[in-house]
């Protein structure tokens, strides 16, 4: 794919430039406490998260499909990131990343930004709101001051850590924390144009500072100093023997990063009236994911958050990404010193908030509510991704929707027999006529409504032969006008149908048929099999050549006069 600059940048101008320089300094500083509050939640050191958002943010944007997108560490990455680094350590984190940004990038060169989109909504709703659960609990014991805790990979084990450890609550971590909670709140509402984030971290670290030092545990405490630059580049060890052990984590990674870029995108979309390119931004986010574990940073993807506040704040090109990461830079080389003293329990609300923003609570609500098979997606979901982990809650989550969605289409396929109008010149059939006037002994027509797939197929194949059980001769019209789709499990339940009318005598004829269908009927040569002749446009044409086939002796004196021709084949005298 030919990533071309020129569209994105065309008809820039300094006074554009200057509204892009704004909201890179305003998101980039959004971004600072952000970042490091999701490397320490995902069992990293501060750091790695601000590297990542300055390299990863810079080259999404530069590579990115999105013109607002802000890429970087989020929320999202949290639960899965903490998993790999406690099961397989953080050198091995940086090498399921790379595995990670090669899978988002070659599906990006093989155009597979659109499958990601097919992801079912419960499912997406169910796993968001795990994520959020989990990270929300994952910072009570920050909040709290709570020391000496185990960590655990799973939900259960975690919580009960909490309780066994209840009795060592900080009161100057609790107080710390009720602080950088209230100012979140309220900045916002007071001073809308001011990262509330900021704000908070830095009167709460203030505050701690002045009035109970080392009454607390900080950044610098727990994880050392924060280093003042980049790291060199690193290039991890790399074998067969990680590839195969990897493979799953960084598979997860790169669904969910994909998953959650394009969201992000489409909500750029939607507040910018711009339009994405999927395929391009899933290769700039492997591009991306790629080259930041080289500098030593986490997995990255697009964060809906700060690419909103992007938005807001009047940027108008990916500069203001590539701005929002320079600020981190300068930031980190600058200031490193005095982010040691951030305390962990400033960090804690500003994760909870996140988790509260990201739960999709109204969705989740609204969709559990409706209490249907969805919902009941929606809740296993969640309670395998709390429970569980990602991996797990999503293929099932996507198994169960596939069966229900099969299911469902199973139960739209109809197939019902049809008549025409004794009167009518047989264009049209209704399935009310064949219920109330005598039908043909030698011809039916059956009207197919419905995609005839695996799911259906059997019971289609079931009518159709009960027809023609004990009924040798019998000439079968199929109206296939609203048959949209047929697989290869439809083509052979249709071919052994074929087969059966074959053996006895049989005729069977299809008019009206869709373009796939006829598609599917010509690869397998099923057409060749049933017959040319027999693959009709007009259902009046195929009840014409049907009549031509019909035995005439069994038509004199036949009294059901099905088709208005009947009277003429019933008594050829009158």
């Amino acid at each position: 794919m030919k990533l071309s600059f020129g569209g994105r940048f065309q008809g820039y101008t300094a006074k554009k430039f200057q509204k892009d320089l704004i909201s890179g300094l305003i998101v980039g500083i959004v971004a600072i406490p952000l970042g490091m509050a999701f490397a320490i939640a995902s069992g990293v050191k501060p750091e790695y998260g601000l590297y990542t958002t300055i390299v990863a943010g810079i080259l999404i944007s530069l590579f990115g499909g999105s013109k607002f997108q802000i890429g970087g560490p989020t929320g999202a990455f949290i639960p899965i990131l903490f998993v790999i680094v406690m099961q397989y350590g953080y050198e091995n984190l940086l090498i399921a990343g790379c595995m990670a940004g090669v899978i988002l990038l070659f599906m990006g060169i093989f155009k597979l930004g659109g499958v990601i989109k097919f992801i079912p909504r419960p499912v997406t709703i169910g796993f968001t709101a795990g994520i959020a659960v989990t990270i929300f609990t994952g910072q009570i014991a920050n909040f709290l001051g709570l020391r000496d805790l185990q960590k655990h990979q799973d939900f259960l084990s975690n919580m009960k850590e909490i309780g066994v450890h209840i009795s060592t609550i900080n009161v100057h971590s609790m107080l710390t924390a009720v602080i950088c909670l209230v100012l979140l709140i309220l900045t916002p509402k007071l001073f809308p144009k001011i990262p509330g984030s900021l704000v908070a971290i830095l009167i709460s670290t203030v505050a701690a500072s002045l009035f109970y030092p080392d009454k607390i545990a900080t950044i610098g405490s727990t994880y050392g100093a924060i280093p003042k630059s980049l790291p060199s580049l690193h290039f991890p060890a790399l074998s067969i023997e990680h590839i195969q052990s990897l493979i799953r984590p960084a598979f997860v990674i790169a669904m969910l990063g994909g998953i959650e870029s394009l969201l992000s995108a489409v909500v750029a979309d939607g507040m910018s009236g711009t339009r994405h390119n999927s395929n391009r931004e899933l290769i700039g986010q492997g591009i991306a994911n790629i080259i930041t574990p080289l500098f030593g940073g986490i997995p990255a993807t697009g964060a809906i958050a700060r690419t909103a506040t992007n938005i807001k704040n009047g940027a108008e090109s990916p500069f203001s990404g590539i701005i929002h990461g320079v600020v981190v830079l300068l930031v980190l080389i600058l200031f490193a010193p005095y982010a040691s003293s951030i305390p962990l329990a400033s960090m804690a609300p500003i994760l909870m908030v996140v988790a509260w923003n990201m739960s999709e609570r109204k969705e989740f609500i609204r969709v559990l509510k409706t209490k249907t098979a969805e919902s009941f997606v929606l809740l296993i979901t969640f309670l395998l991704t709390v429970f569980t982990d990602l991996t797990t809650a999503v293929e099932i989550g996507i198994v169960l929707s596939g069966i229900i969605f099969v299911k469902h289409m199973s139960n739209h396929l109809i197939t019902s027999k049809v008549m025409p109008a004794p009167a009518d010149t047989n264009e049209k059939v209704d399935a009310q006529i064949a219920n109330e006037q005598p039908n043909c002994p030698q011809i039916s027509i059956y009207k197919v409504d419905g995609a005839l797939f695996f799911g259906a197929a059997d019971m289609f194949e079931k009518t159709i032969m009960a027809e023609i059980n004990d009924k040798p001769n019998v000439i079968i019209i199929l109206k296939m006008r609203n048959v949209p789709y047929m697989d290869t499990t439809g083509e052979s339940n249709l071919l052994s149908i074929v087969k059966h009318f074959n053996k006895h005598g049989g005729t069977l004829i299809i008019s009206e048929i869709q373009s796939q269908p006829r598609q599917m009927l010509q690869k397998t040569r099923l057409d060749e099999f049933i017959g040319q002749e027999h693959i009709i446009e007009k259902t009046g044409e195929a009840i014409s050549l049907a009549l031509t086939k019909l035995n005439r002796s069994q038509c004199l004196g036949c009294k059901h006069f099905a088709f208005h021709e009947c009277h003429h084949l019933s008594n050829p005298s009158s």
